[in-house]
């Protein structure tokens, strides 16, 4: 009987290792192999070395692209975690907080694509709706999409109202496993609610906290469908990202080998990241013993 059970369960997990085989790590190895080649995708790969990686280096526009993507990182991801936090909290301990969790969670469930159009038309430097609004109090609203200056702004907010219900799920999530003794005790020995979520709050959702960050800051650097969609990673490049160079480089300049190495620096670059933030986590994440 154990051997059976043994057998289905690999029979069950044979579709998920297929998928995960096919689509992911035979991808990879492939983008490996080909970032040392030269090739249009048409005709045969010739070696080229490090010279992939050289060129990269060599390039103005792939530090461009990365400091765009910096850039938008530094934004998207403390503004955007903190947001959910605070929207968390806020749901926490409400009265149907299941239909708010809904409602903010159905952005997360659109496409892209649907959600770049809108927000074209919501950030419009001429009839927009914000400018609008904003010129209602008083206020000159900027040319959000069209100006250097503000549209790597306008995609971070973009992003952060897609993606903050994701984020806020999980929190809630975190906070719903925090045992109301502590703050009970809290209450007891005269604590404030500031002091409750400091000393109490902030620590016991840690994990929570960490794996946020991790995930937003992999997102962040993997940035490409706003670009695409509303600014085609303009105007004079000030949205255009890692992998929207990777996109152009591939598909659009037909140089897949330097396509490949960029895929693999930004593939080293996100490593790193989270090998930092695995090696500082035991500072501030604290586990339940």
């Amino acid at each position: 009987m154990k051997k059976n059970q043994t057998l289905w369960g690999y029979f069950f997990l044979t579709p998920q290792l297929i998928g995960l085989l096919a689509f992911s790590l035979i991808p990879l190895g492939f983008a490996l192999v080909l970032s040392f080649m030269n090739w249009d995708g048409f005709g045969a790969k010739t070696f080229a070395s490090l010279n992939n990686f050289i060129g990269q280096f060599q390039n103005p526009v792939f530090w461009k692209a990365l400091r765009n993507t910096a850039l938008y990182t530094i934004l998207f991801v403390p503004v955007g975690i903190t947001i959910s936090l605070l929207l968390a909290i806020m749901l926490n301990n409400i009265k149907g907080k299941e239909i708010y969790r809904v409602f903010y969670f159905m952005p997360v469930v659109t496409s892209s694509v649907s959600v770049g159009v809108i927000w074209m038309w919501i950030l419009n430097g001429d009839f927009g709706i914000l400018n609008q609004a904003l010129a209602a109090i008083g206020i000159q609203g900027p040319l959000w999409l069209t100006d250097t200056r503000w549209v790597m702004i306008s995609i971070a907010m973009l992003s952060i109202w897609w993606q903050v219900g994701y984020n806020m799920v999980i929190f809630l999530a975190g906070l719903q496993g925090v045992s109301k003794s502590y703050y009970e005790a809290a209450q007891i020995d005269g604590a404030s609610k500031i002091q409750q979520f400091r000393h109490i709050t902030l620590p016991l959702i840690s994990p929570t906290t960490f794996f946020v960050s991790i995930m937003a800051i992999i997102g962040s650097f993997q940035v490409f469908d706003q670009a695409f969609v509303m600014t085609n990673g303009g105007p004079a490049k000030a949205s255009y990202t890692l992998v929207y160079h990777i996109y152009e480089t591939a598909f659009i300049n037909f140089r897949m080998g330097e396509s490949s190495a960029a895929a693999m620096i930004l593939f080293v670059i996100i490593l790193i990241f989270t090998l930092i933030q695995f090696k500082f986590s035991d500072r501030w994440v604290h586990y339940e013993s």
